[in-house]
């Protein structure tokens, strides 16, 4: 399974949750981000890729369907309700994201 991380600029949360779940048997993880400066920006060809994405914001899935609306329409798209207030890696995050993420996972297999 491709698994899509997305934040905004592709620094913080999304690389952290890319690189959490990169171990999982089964799961291959990227990340990238929705902005202009994003460090890896969201591409079609990472859209087509994926199997699955999770942004951390609604706002982050707005931005995906106005720019790749037609190539979203078969894909998962999962709103995490992850706010920009955290560090690369932070506890805190972590902590987070291995609650919202596996059940999310899991209903997709």
């Amino acid at each position: 399974m491709h698994v899509l991380f997305v934040c905004s600029r592709n620094r913080l949360r999304s690389p952290t949750a890319e690189a959490l779940f990169s171990a999982r048997d089964g799961v291959e993880t990227l990340s990238a981000g929705t902005a202009p400066d994003a460090e890896t920006p969201v591409s079609a060809e990472l859209i087509d890729w994926a199997d699955i994405i999770f942004v951390m914001e609604a706002a982050h899935r707005r931005r995906l369907k106005k720019y790749f609306g037609e190539m979203l329409a078969h894909k998962k798209i999962f709103v995490l309700g992850v706010p920009d207030k955290y560090k690369f890696m932070d506890p805190k995050l972590i902590e987070l994201l291995r609650k919202k993420v596996p059940p999310l996972l899991q209903n997709v297999n």
